[in-house]
């Protein structure tokens, strides 16, 4: 599945780290690595559209783990 997000870049310091996008209605997203480098800077606002990777599964499991196919810096 396909979605569109519009959040914030934030690095989370659990196990290994992970970086993830936050959405101002407060829902948290695990961006699957490789993720681009240009987007990977805490408190960067982006807009993402995204493959949710349902048949993954990851240390942090902090949310909805998603590959990201296309990105805007806001």
């Amino acid at each position: 599945m396909t979605i569109q997000i519009t959040g914030t870049i934030e690095y989370i310091d659990i196990g290994t780290g992970t970086w993830a996008i936050m959405t101002v209605t407060d829902e948290q997203y695990e961006i699957w690595q490789p993720a681009p480098e240009e987007i990977l800077q805490e408190g960067l606002k982006v807009s993402v559209t995204a493959k949710v990777r349902d048949d993954v599964m990851t240390m942090a499991a902090i949310g909805d783990v998603i590959e990201i196919e296309d990105f805007q810096i806001s």
